[in-house]
């Protein structure tokens, strides 16, 4: 009985060294598989961490171009009106050097074609006038300074232009002065 006491206490013992390694085992198990899964989500964390950078940098260096090329387009734009208007203001340079050896009506013949040339130039940027006498009075197109009493004239109609109003499109660069019948 001693012998048979001895083997099932060897027995036992085996049993909970067994089972103490098994224990041992399965908790180093979940450690490592939590490592393993920590390292992975701090992997994940800095790959997203380094899309983020080169998103925000992506995007600085976007709004930084976008800068550059609205001032680009800006100052090609104010070149393309300067240079349309630059031989008008040559020829209003030449009326000015006007040396008294020329007559008046030659004189004023030269103003009105410097005129037509600037109201061309005007043409081709795309700039129109309006408000012109008889028209209907528009609130958004004009500015009315004076009413008169006009029985020729129909309410509401232009009956002085002051001055004349400019537009690109549909954008009023500005508005028309004129006098308004009632």
């Amino acid at each position: 009985m001693a012998k048979e006491k001895k083997a099932k206490a060897e027995k036992t013992e085996k049993a909970q060294k067994e089972k103490v390694a098994a224990a041992k085992s399965e908790t180093a198990e979940p450690e490592k598989k939590e490592d393993t899964e920590l390292d992975k989500i701090r992997k994940e964390l800095d790959e997203k961490n380094d899309q983020y950078l080169r998103l925000a940098a992506e995007y600085d260096n976007f709004r930084k171009r976008s800068q550059k090329e609205k001032e680009a387009l800006y100052a090609d734009c104010k070149s393309s009106v300067i240079s349309e208007l630059l031989a008008v203001i040559d020829n209003f340079e030449r009326c000015v050097d006007f040396n008294g050896n020329t007559s008046v009506e030659d004189y004023r013949k030269g103003v009105e074609m410097t005129y037509k040339q600037f109201l061309t130039a005007l043409s081709k940027l795309g700039i129109e006038s309006f408000g012109a006498e008889g028209e209907t009075f528009d609130p958004n197109l004009h500015n009315a300074v004076m009413h008169e009493e006009n029985d020729d004239l129909p309410e509401n109609t232009i009956s002085k232009v002051l001055m004349k109003g400019y537009k690109t499109g549909d954008k009023i660069i500005r508005a028309a002065v004129v006098a308004v019948a009632n």
